[in-house]
């Protein structure tokens, strides 16, 4: 019997392991879960709120990432994401608590991993979306995400400003956006 693989979307010439990227996460059939925008504002829900929250405190699971800049949509959120590279990662590591830490290469190597490092941006991802999930089931709040997320790679800081001025302006600009429904 042979299984279905899904194939991934990822470059295989990225690790994502280090640098920013520019990250859109939806929700299931993007329904307006987090919330609505009135008088270009937005109106967070309790899911909502608990993903703003878990982006605001990021560092408390995942010290090697830096949330940039973000905003919450009513479907999606869109978010810039900083990995620490290797030798931060390392002095974050001798500075912390062993219990919330990037294992190291010897321990990934123990562990049976390929590769010399995690792929931190997608191990990033699927907490980050595991955690909503778990405290909207906590308030028996109906949720789900869409199974994949968008990522794109900053590449120079041009990239950067533009990126970060759409993020800005993305409430705003509520009407023309592709996931507006």
């Amino acid at each position: 019997m042979r299984f279905f693989q899904r194939k991934t979307p990822r470059a295989k010439w990225i690790e994502y392991n280090e640098g920013m990227y520019f990250i859109t996460i939806c929700t299931h059939e993007k329904k307006h879960y987090f919330g609505t925008i009135l008088n270009d504002e937005i109106k967070l829900s309790k899911i909502g709120k608990i993903l703003d929250e878990e982006l605001q405190n990021v560092k408390s699971h995942y010290p090697y990432v830096e949330v940039l800049q973000y905003v919450v949509m009513p479907n999606h959120f869109h978010a810039l994401i900083n990995i620490l590279d290797n030798s931060s990662i390392i002095q974050l590591h001798n500075q912390q608590d062993t219990a919330r830490r990037v294992p190291t290469l010897e321990e990934r190597t123990n562990m049976g991993l390929k590769c010399d490092r995690l792929p931190l941006l997608s191990t990033f991802i699927g907490g980050l979306k595991s955690a909503v999930t778990r405290q909207a089931r906590k308030h028996n709040e109906k949720f789900a995400w869409q199974p994949r997320y968008h990522d794109h790679v900053i590449r120079n800081i041009n990239d950067f400003n533009n990126i970060s001025s759409y993020i800005e302006n993305n409430v705003i600009q509520w009407q023309n956006d592709c996931f507006f429904n």
